[in-house]
C-alpha cells in the first residue's frame, strides 16, 4: 500500500454528557456528525496527498434526525446549515471514507471507529462498510517512535502537532479534518526523520 490515512470524527454531545457516558434523559446518542481525514504517502518525502472533510446527518435509532445541542454546535462549529447544505446519510459518508481510503489502514487518535462506524451503524441499522482489522490507533504509533506513554495519556489530537513543535497551518480543535492534520503531521514527521517505517503504518 502506497498510503495511509489518519482520521477523526465528531460525535453528537451536551453539556456534561461524557461525565454521565451519555446516559442522562436529554443526552444525544453519540452518533457521528462530521468525518475528516488526511492521505499520507508512503513513499519518498511521505508528502500530504489528499484531506475529506464530511458532514453527516445525525440520526437517531427511529429514524429521526437529531437537533444539534448549542454545547456541541460551540464545542465543533458544526451548525445545523452546516448538516442541512452539506450533510450526507450515514451509509453514503461511510462509502465515501471508504473510497478515499482505497483499502488503507485508517488511523485515529484512539478509537474512532467506535463513533464513526460501531455505535452509528448499530444506531442506524446499518452492517459496517469497513472493517474493524482496517483500523488502527495512533497512539500506538507514536508509542513506537518514542512518545512518552504519560504524554500520550495527556495529549489530545488537536494538540499533538504543537506537542511535537511542528510548524502547521491554523488548526480548530474539535474539527473532525484539522484534527485528524494535527495527527497527520506528527506522523509524517516521523516517518520523515525515520523514527516510524511505512511498513509501520501498513
Amino acid at each position: 500500500m502506497k498510503h495511509a490515512l489518519v482520521f477523526d470524527c465528531e460525535f453528537l454531545t451536551a453539556e456534561g454528557s461524557p461525565s454521565r457516558f451519555w446516559c442522562g434523559p436529554y443526552d444525544p446518542d453519540p452518533v457521528v456528525a462530521q468525518i475528516g481525514a488526511a492521505k499520507i504517502g508512503l513513499e519518498g518525502n511521505f508528502p500530504l496527498l489528499d484531506t475529506l472533510r464530511l458532514y453527516v446527518i445525525p440520526r437517531d435509532r427511529h429514524g429521526q434526525q437529531f437537533t444539534l445541542d448549542p454545547f456541541f454546535t460551540k464545542l465543533t462549529g458544526i451548525a445545523e446549515d452546516d448538516i442541512k447544505q452539506e450533510g450526507l446519510s450515514l451509509n453514503e459518508a461511510l462509502k465515501h471514507t471508504k473510497n478515499f481510503a482505497s483499502g488503507a489502514r485508517l488511523w485515529s487518535w484512539g478509537k474512532d471507529e467506535f463513533n464513526m462506524v460501531a455505535i452509528s451503524c448499530y444506531v442506524e441499522g446499518l452492517a459496517p462498510p469497513i472493517p474493524a482489522t482496517q483500523f488502527g490507533n495512533a497512539c500506538a504509533l507514536l508509542l513506537k517512535a518514542g512518545m512518552p506513554y504519560e504524554d500520550i495519556k495527556k495529549t489530545r489530537s488537536n494538540r499533538l502537532a504543537d506537542y511535537f513543535k511542528i510548524e502547521h497551518p491554523p488548526l480548530q480543535g474539535h474539527d473532525a479534518l484539522d484534527d485528524a492534520l494535527s495527527v497527520a503531521y506528527v506522523v509524517q514527521a516521523l516517518l520523515q526523520r525515520e523514527k516510524l517505517r511505512p511498513s509501520d503504518m501498513a
